[in-house]
């Protein structure tokens, strides 16, 4: 760290842009953590898998249909498709996206590497890169997307824009700047274009709008850096600052501090702490405490569901402004519906992704149980006023019974309590094999897990076609 901090000193007079471009283009993977190297290798095999396993998704299809697009270098995981990299980071983020399975930083508010990892799969296809520099450009753009978070959330999270867009754009930009080894000033110039690229709005949540919220803030990040790369124009300087600027239009005077962010640059690195999140079950990860509670009360107690009298499901306020949907209407709209998913965890003690396939939501056995349960927030009795991570569930039988469990927050959702090695591998070869053959899951497996000592990534990328 005494390198990176040595390298990388900025002006205290610099503003937000200069600062993040100055601290993303100076950073070298000989300034990582051991740490550092180890989530983002997490981060990348996580985010491959979820993306294979989106592959097919509609979203996906009719994304990739509608822009009718050319060949070019960059692959369209689990396709047979080379396309220009714009198209490919485009429809690569929407399929990373489609299943809401990829990981999450309690930072961000939201999912730290899909807004990156497709756009710079997409570039090193393009122009190569050995996975050494790969893995800098990843940390460098999560570094900053969840740097900029802590100046503008939760204001910016709970007034109704979607983070992992709004945010994640900038990641994708100064992580394909850093790619592309522009300098301090053009990578400034990126992160100006991608301002102007953020968006992501909340009310789309639960349709397919929402994965495609990422592969439009990948794609944007992608073309801000190779714009700038070629000498387009933008602010530059006070992009964020600015009266019409970042800050004051998305979150509003008074609702921002600059400050916190930079302050704190690289201490920790934030894919190190609180790190990624890595996602046990297909759906909001709001949803997971209380599955996670359901499915502890299906373990420790025997019953049978038609037993059942009554459901009460407490979350967090926040968490639950997005999932309470008593009644989901298709299958994106399930995966946010904390109801739906803990009745599935509690018929079938786990949720998985045939859950959100072929109308499993209309079911009746799910439709008769969905009638017995009531959501609210949780108070300060249940849990620290601090903690918007757990999760409670009651369920009262006929005979009388109160079966109970409560979790401070899912298993895997920070770097202090992390998904074990063999579940990670696991939830990567479930994913991967919907779409490749098994041998060719486990070589994608192997490239990865060494990918620092990968002299060109590309053979990962190829490794992915069918």
């Amino acid at each position: 760290m005494d390198t990176l901090i040595k390298n990388a000193t900025v002006s205290s007079e610099a503003t937000l842009a200069e600062f993040f471009a100055q601290k993303a283009s100076q950073l070298n993977f000989e300034d990582l953590p051991s740490e550092a190297v180890h989530w983002a290798r997490v981060g990348v095999l996580d985010t491959v898998g979820v993306t294979l396993a989106g592959a097919n998704e509609p979203c996906a299809r009719i994304l990739s249909t509608a822009l009718g697009t050319s060949k070019g270098p960059a692959i369209v995981f689990g396709t047979n498709q080379a396309v220009n990299p714009l198209d490919a980071a485009l429809i690569n983020g929407t399929a990373s996206h489609a299943l809401d399975f990829d990981d999450c930083n309690n930072t961000l508010g939201g999912h730290p590497s899909v807004p990156i990892l497709p756009a710079l799969f997409a570039l090193a296809d393009e122009v190569g890169a050995t996975g050494k520099e790969f893995l800098t450009a990843y940390v460098a753009g999560f570094e900053v997307e969840c740097k900029l978070a802590m100046s503008v959330n939760f204001h910016h999270y709970m007034k109704g824009w979607h983070p992992t867009a709004t945010l994640g754009v900038f990641g994708s930009a100064a992580a394909c700047a850093r790619l592309l080894k522009l300098d301090s000033q053009k990578t400034a110039i990126a992160l100006a274009l991608a301002a102007s690229g953020a968006s992501g709005l909340k009310a789309n949540f639960g349709t397919m709008t929402k994965p495609m919220h990422i592969g439009r803030c990948s794609r944007e990040g992608l073309l801000a850096a190779k714009l700038a790369h070629g000498g387009f124009t933008a602010n530059g300087m006070d992009v964020f600052e600015h009266p019409q600027g970042f800050f004051e239009v998305y979150n509003g005077q008074g609702n921002y501090d600059p400050s916190k962010g930079r302050d704190v640059w690289a201490a920790p690195f934030d894919i190190v702490r609180p790190g990624i999140a890595i996602k046990q079950y297909p759906c909001c990860g709001s949803t997971h405490p209380a599955i996670d509670s359901a499915i502890d009360i299906v373990q420790q107690h025997k019953f049978i569901t038609e037993d059942i009298e009554h459901i009460h499901i407490w979350t967090h306020q926040r968490r639950l402004q997005h999932t309470n949907r008593p009644l989901p209407k298709s299958e994106l709209d399930a995966k946010f519906s904390v109801q739906y998913v803990v009745c599935r965890a509690l018929l079938d003690g786990f949720v998985s992704i045939d859950h959100f396939e072929n109308n499993a939501f209309l079911e009746d056995r799910v439709i008769s149980l969905l009638a017995k349960v009531k959501v609210a927030p949780y108070d300060d009795s249940q849990f620290d006023p601090s903690n918007h991570f757990g999760g409670e569930v009651h369920v009262t039988l006929k005979d009388g019974r109160r079966l109970t469990a409560k979790v401070e927050q899912p298993l895997g959702r920070t770097s202090d309590n992390p998904l074990p090695a063999d579940r990670l591998k696991t939830k990567f070869e479930l994913c991967a094999s919907m779409v490749l053959d098994q041998s060719v899951v486990e070589k994608a497996y192997e490239l990865i897990q060494g990918i620092e000592h990968l002299p060109d990534v590309r053979v990962i990328s190829r490794s992915l076609k069918i």
